[in-house]
């Protein structure tokens, strides 16, 4: 029997390998081990080594009594690029007892980004209506403490996402906006995955409306993005011509999703939210929808709807297209295509009501922007108009820019800061672009040329932008819309729409926020 082979010990090894008992292959800057599980190697980012420290000691204690709340998950750069990474690491770390396990750098931060919250970020969201100052500085943060995990970690993701833009190049704050927001979503989705009761609908909402906040703040610090069409396709679907380019505008679709998904929350829960003081008073802050379902050009945004008729003709001999993952349309296999055109008179009659309903509340928000109204389109229009986006119908595009341009507005608030030339500029980029042929610019400038002139306006968001820029007098128009209020407050339109049962009967699954998070700027 041969002699055994001498071995050199060695002590270099990664923290988790350590852990784990298991022999480490010391490659840098991500051991073998931590590459084929996922996760953040020390190598990589040594300034985890306290955490993944403090969480090993966490394991091997008590865990915390389930009626105390850990204020923030523990601190953890992402792993890579993908932000699934983040929120998977998060999720494999247990939460230290604070008392005991927390290091005190990781205390000071988060007290740090808990008075930034209730000093200056919680301001920012009652800016039309100072009445719920009161319930966002304190009621939320107690709420927090009383044992709400995806609240406590929401609220100080938003906080570090307002002192990034403040100080953006501070490393500290890009972890802490990563870390925070990744075990937010992970928390808030265990949570709706449990069920919704009374003892946490009021948490969810609140989560709900702050993760809202922190897909519109994230658009500020992302690069910009691209979408490509798939390998070996074009526009058209034609494996023989070539395929677009990364480097195109993308549009911000977790801004709709996130939206979306508050008025998911409150349509599933209002047994529960209807008896809250403090959802009551959060809603009944918000403007009142007074829409005009007019078609014709008497309207400002009406001009949007012409040659409707035409388009919806020709989808009626037209499958819709089917929509891939990367949001571009792909061909419909035959097998597929009578299915399609069976329902094509629902969908055409989907689409219609789409188009009006996204135009109305387009008006709407036009004659009160300061009032926040703007927001309320990506909350309010339908699936049926997201699924037009995400086929980059031409139509859709031009709402959306109206949309967007409607922004500016508000562009003194941090988290909307530049949104609408950024968005509008993206979004007409693609009308000149080859996506949709050298005619679709020409044809659909008239109906891009006043978000156009908003969005390169020299706007500081103080004050109104002028009359006979905007359209309309902010505060005239405010005053009409108030003497002429018939239909009461915005609790009243929710009660009527969950008595005709039209409210949502499920909740959407929490959004996918790797691309996303993966565009932060470093």
């Amino acid at each position: 029997m041969p002699p055994r082979r001498s071995h050199k010990k060695s002590r270099a090894g990664c923290k988790r390998c350590k852990a784990r008992k298991i022999k480490c292959d010391e490659v840098h800057p991500r051991c073998g081990n931590c590459v084929k599980h996922g996760v953040a190697c020390d190598f990589e980012h040594p300034e985890v080594i306290a955490d993944l420290q403090a969480a090993q000691a966490a394991a091997q204690t008590p865990s915390t009594p389930a009626e105390t709340v850990n204020f923030g998950s523990p601190i953890v750069p992402p792993s890579g690029a993908a932000a699934a990474g983040v929120a998977q690491l998060c999720r494999s770390l247990p939460a230290p007892n604070i008392s005991q396990t927390t290091a005190p750098g990781h205390r000071l931060l988060e007290l740090r980004l808990m008075h930034q919250y209730t000093a200056m970020t919680c301001k920012t969201f009652t800016f039309t209506a100072p009445v719920t100052e009161e319930i966002w500085k304190i009621t939320v943060p107690n709420l927090a403490f009383s044992g709400s995990q995806h609240l406590a970690d929401s609220i100080l993701a938003v906080a570090a996402l307002h002192l990034r833009s403040i100080t953006p190049n501070d490393k500290e704050l890009v972890r802490a906006s990563h870390a925070y927001m990744a075990a937010s979503l992970a928390e808030y989705s265990a949570a709706l995955t449990k069920g919704i009761n009374h003892t946490n609908a009021e948490s969810l909402f609140l989560t709900s409306a702050l993760i809202a906040f922190q897909s519109t703040a994230t658009r500020v610090f992302m690069k910009d993005e691209g979408f490509s069409i798939g390998a070996g396709q074009n526009a058209n679907g034609d494996p023989k011509q070539p395929a677009q380019q990364p480097g195109c505008y993308a549009i911000p679709f977790s801004w709709f999703h996130s939206f979306q998904g508050v008025k998911a929350i409150t349509a599933a829960s209002w047994q529960y939210l209807r008896a809250s003081p403090v959802v009551t008073q959060v809603i009944n802050s918000q403007a009142v929808l007074q829409l005009d379902f007019r078609t014709g050009p008497e309207t400002f945004f009406g001009h949007l709807l012409e040659g409707l008729e035409d388009e919806l003709a020709t989808m009626s001999r037209e499958p819709a297209p089917e929509m891939p993952s990367g949001g571009l349309p792909n061909p419909i296999p035959p097998s597929e295509q009578q299915n399609r055109k069976a329902a094509s008179p629902e969908l055409i009659s989907a689409t219609r009501q789409a188009y009006q309903h996204s135009i109305a509340v387009l008006n709407w928000a036009h004659k009160i922007p300061h009032k926040g109204a703007p927001l309320a389109f990506p909350a309010t229009v339908s699936k049926r108009f997201i699924e037009l986006l995400e086929e980059r119908r031409p139509r859709a595009l031009a709402i959306l820019a109206s949309f967007f341009a409607l922004l500016k507005s508000l562009d003194g608030i941090w988290w909307l800061q530049g949104m609408a030339r950024r968005e509008v500029l993206g979004v007409v980029s693609l009308f000149n672009s080859d996506f949709f042929g050298p005619d679709a610019y020409r044809k659909w400038w008239p109906h891009l040329e006043w978000a156009m002139r908003i969005a390169l306006y020299d706007h500081d968001g103080r004050g109104p932008i002028p009359a006979e820029v905007w359209g309309s007098d902010w505060y005239a128009e405010e005053a009409a819309l108030a003497e002429g209020q018939e239909h009461g407050n915005y609790f009243g339109h929710i009660e009527l729409l969950s008595q005709m049962g039209s409210a949502v009967q499920s909740i959407p699954s929490v959004p996918e926020y790797a691309a996303m998070m993966a565009g932060y700027q470093r």
